[in-house]
């Protein structure tokens, strides 16, 4: 669960964002005093995600491999944020996966099918992406300013409540609220 501070969705947004900044610092671990200090500056705007180029140019870096477990047969290039459930045929929403695992996501949302325990180990590049592409979806259905206490007015359209009971957090503000827009 994020911390008191973290009131709204995009706040739970510079949240997820801060502990990736935290784990390219801090070499894969998260330093909360640290994501603390890059959350205020993302929510006051002293700093700001990352552009779109300098991703792509960094992830042309990576060698060809699944970006959820690393193999590098029978890749496919799989969408962040499914298509079947409105994601766009971009740069910006695609990456590389195994069949394996593209198959095993499905349509869910990369933290539905990763869970809570697993997520803070998606490739930072990768999360990086899906973060953006998260806020741009809750820019344009103006659900970026929803409240913690009225996080639950998203879960009437949301295809993760299962998941959310799963993780005993239906009707909590977590990253499952995140993919409630798609």
């Amino acid at each position: 669960m994020p911390p008191p501070y973290v009131k709204t969705i995009e706040d739970e947004i510079f949240y997820e964002y801060a502990k990736l900044i935290s784990r390219t610092v801090f070499e894969g671990k998260i330093n909360y005093r640290f994501v603390t200090d890059r959350f205020k500056a993302l929510r006051s705007g002293d700093a700001t995600m990352s552009g779109t180029i300098r991703e792509w140019q960094r992830e042309q870096e990576f060698p060809q491999e699944c970006v959820f477990c690393g193999s590098q047969v029978d890749l496919q290039v799989d969408h962040l944020i499914p298509r079947s459930r409105g994601g766009p045929d971009s740069a910006n929403n695609t990456v590389w996966s195994c069949s394996a695992c593209n198959a095993s996501r499905g349509d869910k949302g990369v933290f539905q099918w990763l869970g809570l325990k697993r997520k803070d180990k998606l490739h930072r590049l990768v999360a990086g992406k899906y973060l953006k592409e998260i806020y741009a979806l809750h820019e344009q259905k103006g659900t970026l300013k929803v409240l913690k206490s009225d996080v639950g007015q998203l879960c009437s359209d949301c295809k993760n409540v299962r998941t959310c009971q799963d993780w005993d957090c239906l009707g909590k503000l977590t990253c499952f609220c995140l993919e409630s827009v798609f």
